[in-house]
């Protein structure tokens, strides 16, 4: 069971565009959960974790493959109203303070409705000369609805202390290029990867049980997964990422996550080693179907695997990260190509495991 490039481009854009920062995933999985429903039966926790289970997978004693991808983004929490009626702001996972001034933003309110602000940070105007040459942080920085007073802010705007706020973003395909642009691709590339790849394992007979989580708050430190992995209990795993591109700013000879040449498997970064005899099997495997991946060792990041790999005996899991350029700020730009190839790989990894493989491991 296979979706067409459009069916997966509108999921995409569905998933990009949906509203949901770490601990309001409510947009992400319900577009994942209304994906899903025609091929496998749809649950949820109290986390938000949501659970896709193959109606082949369903009561079934066999081992479970998880296939793993995280439903939030990026995003802020309103901490504070100004008399004047701007709202001061904590992130919801790591910005660059320096990216933030004067981009567009939507905000949540007690009418259920998102309304559009601004970031502003203090206009050079009336800056002091020692406050030009200071770096900015979040403190700084408030978004703008465009209230004129405390009381206009909560009771016109509906804005209140707790509501989140995410970036202004509509997705878009370049399809001359082969290019996406649009929002939260991390994970939300990595969400469509998981539920695209679950939807072809969905009607084959396999030694495993597939069960696919889209797992809640990876960005504000991968709480979601920790539930999720106590819940499936996998004896292996494959763990979606929208990782980031290092093509444009990185010398050619370290570059290790290029767009346009595939997912990216990760040795390392400091949240954990995945297994290498997983690793070598999965590059071996995909260099016998010529399908494109990239290896790298990362001196940063982290990802949901770390805590898969540390449940049970030791999970063995792989982390299939699709290039994405500039994470963790308002754009992404990422290529349809590398979703394709990583949705490729998942499946032939599910499609070739087998119990004596994994006991290798």
């Amino acid at each position: 069971m296979r979706s067409t490039k459009t069916e997966s481009l509108e999921l995409i854009k569905a998933l990009s565009e949906a509203k949901a920062p770490s601990g309001f995933e409510d947009a992400s999985i319900a577009v994942a959960g209304e994906f899903a429903e025609t091929f496998a039966a749809v649950e949820e926790d109290h986390l938000r974790n949501l659970y896709v289970t193959p109606k082949k997978s369903q009561n079934s004693d066999k081992p479970v493959f998880m296939l793993d991808a995280h439903g939030d983004e990026v995003g802020m929490m309103i901490h504070s109203i100004t008399p004047k009626g701007t709202l001061h702001f904590l992130t919801l996972g790591r910005w660059d303070p320096n990216i933030l001034p004067a981009s567009k933003v939507m905000v949540h309110t007690k009418f259920n409705t998102w309304i559009p602000g601004i970031i502003a940070a203090k206009p050079v105007h009336f800056m002091t000369e020692e406050e030009k040459g200071k770096p900015l942080n979040i403190a700084d920085l408030v978004i703008d609805v465009g209230a004129v007073s405390y009381e206009d802010a909560v009771e016109n705007f509906g804005v209140r202390i707790g509501e989140p706020a995410v970036s202004a973003v509509d997705f878009s395909y370049d399809e001359q290029h082969d290019i996406m642009f649009g929002k939260g691709f991390d994970c939300r590339i990595g969400c469509a990867a998981m539920l695209e790849s679950v939807k072809r394992l969905s009607d084959k007979d396999l030694p495993f049980a597939v069960r696919g989580v889209m797992s809640a708050q990876e960005e504000v430190g991968e709480r979601g997964v920790q539930v999720a992995v106590q819940n499936t209990a996998p004896q292996v795993a494959i763990c979606f990422e929208g990782c980031p591109a290092d093509d444009t700013f990185t010398e050619d000879y370290a570059v290790q996550t290029a767009m346009k040449k595939g997912p990216m498997l990760r040795f390392m970064d400091v949240s954990m080693i995945a297994n290498p005899r997983y690793m070598r099997d999965t590059f071996e495997l995909a260099e016998k179907l010529s399908i494109p991946c990239q290896a790298s060792v990362r001196a940063g990041g982290g990802n949901n695997g770390a805590y898969v790999n540390l449940t049970g005996r030791g999970v063995p899991v792989i982390v299939i990260g699709i290039p994405v350029r500039y994470i963790h700020s308002h754009y992404g730009i990422a290529s349809y190509s590398d979703f394709e190839a990583a949705v490729d790989l998942a499946v032939a990894v599910v499609e070739h495991m087998t119990q004596e493989k994994l006991e290798s491991f």
